[in-house]
């Protein structure tokens, strides 16, 4: 049934119906799945009841560390060169694993906990690195957070970030390579989406995870974290993270 009149939410008539769908929809799709949509402009904010789940975050948290190196950088303590630059391209372009290791490496500190020190800064306050599955440890690609905490580190991108880092993260969001045109990016060309997005397989099962932003002036963030651990792989969580992005945004812009 489409509601003509909605409970004041922040959200108007059209969204709730969408969120709606939403629900109905992921609830017949393997996995548990988290869901954190805000709009920015009203403030309004809807979470689904898994958005505080801590999951695998993949290489969601390349995202948190091209933060925090362009801060680094901004504030002196670092000085980045036009190699790191290419490698951080390449994290948000094409989700460069390689790239992302030897930028651990390098701005980790001598026992590779900078990044996580600085982490919760920009919003990833349950983020938690997992010990026994690197020798490195912490390491990026062991970590677990909730999608609670990739909302607040959309809300940090594009509210707290000087305007030059929000314009390179931003511009680099929107012109992703094909293997990251998935997810947020489901809300079609209209909503000229951005997203990273993070996928693995972990401890016999896979997650599935994007964040972004669509809109004009990028006004909605959304965050998607899909575990599909022993029920479903690559392709189905691909295609549910998609299609909840589409359900949210299609036609709306």
């Amino acid at each position: 049934m489409i509601a003509t009149t909605c409970p004041a939410t922040g959200f108007d008539c059209d969204f709730q119906n969408r969120i709606t769908a939403v629900k109905t929809y992921v609830a017949h799709r393997p996995g548990t799945v988290g869901i954190v949509l805000r709009d920015r402009q009203t403030g309004a904010v809807w979470h689904n009841e898994h958005a505080e789940d801590p999951t695998w975050t993949a290489s969601t948290i390349k995202l948190a560390m091209v933060v925090d190196l362009l801060r680094r950088n901004r504030e002196g303590t670092v000085t980045l060169t036009p190699t790191d630059h290419t490698k951080i391209i390449a994290m948000l372009h094409s989700s460069d694993d390689d790239a992302a290791t030897t930028l651990w490496t390098k701005y980790g500190g001598p026992d590779h906990t900078l990044w996580n020190k600085a982490f919760p800064m920009y919003g990833m306050t349950t983020l938690t690195p997992q010990r026994g599955y690197s020798q490195t440890y912490p390491y990026w690609g062991f970590q677990k957070c909730t999608t609670a905490d990739l909302d607040r580190l959309m809300t940090h991108v594009l509210d707290k970030t000087p305007a030059e880092d929000k314009a390179y993260i931003v511009k680099n969001m929107r012109t992703v390579a094909a293997n990251q045109q998935w997810g947020v990016w489901g809300a079609g060309k209209a909503a000229t989406p951005g997203n990273k997005d993070g996928w693995s397989e972990e401890d016999g099962g896979w997650v599935m995870n994007t964040v972004g932003f669509a809109g004009p002036a990028e006004r909605y963030t959304l965050a998607i974290m899909n575990n599909l651990t022993n029920q479903g792989a690559y392709d189905e969580g691909r295609a549910t993270d998609t299609e909840i992005a589409r359900l949210l945004f299609e036609g709306r812009f």
